[in-house]
């Protein structure tokens, strides 16, 4: 496992922008994001692989949402056109090893969460 360090999030207007970071302590071969609001299941938001790159995102957030990975060992999710059911916390999580996923059973790091609030 990882240490994950999170930061970003806040409190939004419905239609602006967003950006979280996410810095893992060692290797991992991919690393998400995930949310989870009041009430409501952990859901898979966006993951990258650290190899080639490729990518994933959910439907709920497909064209709006762009996940980037730099050298050092940081990712950065970038939400736009935010809508009040983005609303959540915003886990990262990392997998150390394995095939790239949405599961969150596939993920064996995660980080303390970050408030995310869009408002109407």
């Amino acid at each position: 496992q990882v240490q994950l360090v999170e930061s970003g999030g806040g409190l939004v207007q419905a239609g602006d922008s967003l950006g979280l970071t996410c810095t893992t302590s060692g290797s991992t071969s991919a690393m998400g994001w995930f949310r989870q609001s009041p009430g409501s299941e952990r859901e898979f938001v966006a993951a990258i692989s650290w190899r080639g790159g490729g990518t994933l995102y959910a439907d709920s957030v497909k064209g709006r949402a762009n996940i980037a990975r730099d050298t050092t060992r940081t990712i950065y999710l970038r939400l736009t056109s935010l809508k009040p059911s983005d609303t959540g916390v915003y886990y990262c999580a990392a997998q150390t090893d394995g095939v790239m996923t949405s599961r969150d059973d596939g993920f064996d790091s995660w980080g303390q969460g970050t408030q995310v609030t869009v408002s109407s």
